[in-house]
């Protein structure tokens, strides 16, 4: 605030301030930009400065971020990750910002803890559909879910998902049974359709003058 009045006394107000306040620690770094905001109306930089490698800084980030943005703090934000492939912070930041419905342009993937009910190896399709739609700018989502009981019930939300067990796998949209399909299937025709839903999001293609 002290530097704010130096540059505010020499005319450099709103319009020429931007303040960024950044701190390690969680709760410093959310109290500071509290405080400010409630004092000044410039633009603010998020950010939880040196949060750690990639998982324990995206949480510390995710924390630190979202309840500030919450409460309608921040006007950008960095996160800061230590690993050698800077776009684990552009993704970190993004999932951020969807999370809290800032961005809504990629898809959305869910998936259930499993349980004593799993019938199937789940996790190995949880990170192939997660690979495979990383590529995608189309907001859907798509649910992997551990057992046909409770699966598309909890993920009726979901665009698409699937479950399986006992040799098959389900396909449901909307919780509701689309197609059921033998085990080994289940993940190319996810894609599939997956993939068919990308192309109704697509736009046409703009015809040519006659």
């Amino acid at each position: 605030l002290g530097h704010c009045k130096i540059l505010e006394e020499l005319d450099y107000g709103p319009g020429f301030i931007k303040v960024s306040l950044k701190a390690t620690d969680v709760w410093t770094n959310i109290l500071a930009n509290r405080k400010f905001a409630a004092a000044r109306q410039y633009p603010i930089h998020l950010g939880v400065t040196e949060s750690g490698p990639v998982e324990a800084g995206s949480i510390r980030s995710a924390v630190g971020l979202g309840i500030l943005l919450s409460e309608g703090i921040g006007d950008t934000i960095r996160v800061s990750l230590a690993t050698s492939d800077p776009r684990e912070e552009v993704r970190v930041a993004h999932e951020i910002l969807k999370t809290l419905a800032f961005r809504n342009e990629s898809p959305t993937l869910v998936a259930c803890p499993t349980c004593g009910r799993l019938e199937y190896d789940m996790v190995p399709t949880v990170k192939a559909v997660e690979a495979y739609i990383a590529k995608l700018r189309i907001p859907i989502t798509v649910a992997v879910m551990g057992c046909v009981v409770n699966g598309p019930a909890e993920a009726r939300h979901a665009d698409i998902g699937v479950t399986g067990g006992r040799g098959k796998g389900v396909i449901f949209k909307k919780g509701k049974l689309y197609r059921t399909v033998p085990q080994e299937e289940l993940l190319p025709v996810l894609l599939a359709e997956i993939d068919a839903i990308a192309a109704e999001h697509s736009p046409a293609p703009a015809s040519l003058p006659s």
